[in-house]
């Protein structure tokens, strides 16, 4: 995909810039674009704390809930055993513990400790500086726009889960 624009000039004489048809971008190119810009920055942070990308998912789903192994197995989009090994290796970092289901003696649920909640806010926070300079290039009513339209699909997503 080419990225360059041409310059036009409209009745008003002030500068626009308009994209040529080459760098038009359909809705899912735009998705795509910004799915590998938003996986590249996370995937950036996450290194830097010796953390996997699901690794991150997992601090961050156990941010607010504590929920057993079957419902954070489909949160993470993962089988049981491979959810077993990534929680076995966040418990030993010191990041999650087990505690015991009250509802059945073999099942457990998964809890965040103050060090993996420590760490999930200062990962979020790095993320955030790292997105900031790209939401910065939208006006404040785009902004609000865009968090509406990502509300929206967000929603539609959850309905077809």
């Amino acid at each position: 995909m080419r990225t360059s624009v041409v310059r036009d000039t409209n009745d008003d004489k002030t500068n626009v810039y308009m994209p040529t048809n080459e760098t038009v971008l359909t809705l899912v190119d735009g998705l795509f674009q910004v799915s590998f810009l938003l996986h590249d920055r996370l995937a950036r942070v996450a290194a830097t704390h010796d953390l996997s990308i699901i690794q991150v998912r997992l601090l961050a789903i156990l941010r607010d809930r504590e929920p057993g192994m079957l419902e954070l197995a489909r949160h993470l989009g993962l089988k049981k055993s491979s959810l077993s090994g990534l929680v076995d290796r966040a418990a030993a970092r010191g990041l999650v513990e087990r505690l015991p289901s009250p509802d059945d003696g073999r099942a457990a649920h998964i809890r965040s400790t103050p060090a993996g909640r420590r760490l999930s806010r200062t990962i979020e926070r790095r993320v955030s500086a790292e997105l900031a300079p790209l939401v910065k290039a939208l006006s404040t009513t785009e902004r609000a726009h865009l968090l509406g339209a990502l509300a929206q699909v967000l929603s539609a997503a959850g309905k077809r889960r």
